[in-house]
């Protein structure tokens, strides 16, 4: 009972340092992860509004093309205006940065027909606005898809 008086405050004394480290090295743990997944967060985020950029500046470029593309004369001919080729340029290297910058293949794939589609109104060879509208849904829709995988539209907004 002697060596128990003597050997019991030690004990207890060694149990209190080693539930100490235990729980600081699993509160360490718990930062790190936590720590992980906020940086996971803000480069989401970053890369969120880096492709919103991206994304912006094609449909800026491709409303241009559109605009200037179905003023062309309605005989049919095609018409080399370099104004209208310049922009059919910048509209293929914002596709290329979308190209560059996108999570997903649907979207690569359709920032791709939609360019086709808008480079074929810019050559005459489609007459008709409408003709344009499906593969520009199909842009769109890829886009908010890359943008918030998962969400449903209506949870967050372009601006």
């Amino acid at each position: 009972m002697g060596s128990w008086g003597a050997l019991g405050p030690a004990l207890l004394s060694l149990a209190g340092v080693a539930l100490g480290a235990g729980g600081s090295l699993f509160g360490q743990y718990l930062v790190s992860r936590a720590s992980g997944r906020q940086l996971e967060m803000q480069e989401s985020a970053a890369h969120r509004a880096e492709l919103k950029n991206v994304i912006l500046k094609f449909v800026s470029v491709a409303s241009q093309v559109e605009k200037a593309a179905f003023m062309l004369p309605l005989d049919g001919g095609t018409v080399s205006d370099p104004v209208l080729d310049q922009l059919v340029d910048d509209l293929w290297l914002a596709q290329a940065e979308i190209d560059l910058t996108a999570r997903s293949e649907p979207l690569r794939g359709a920032t791709y027909r939609y360019a086709a589609r808008l480079t074929e109104a810019a050559r005459g060879e489609i007459a008709d606005v409408a003709s344009l509208r499906g593969s520009q849904v199909q842009f769109m829709d890829a886009s908010y898809d890359d943008l918030w995988p998962g969400q449903r539209r209506g949870v967050h907004e372009w601006g």
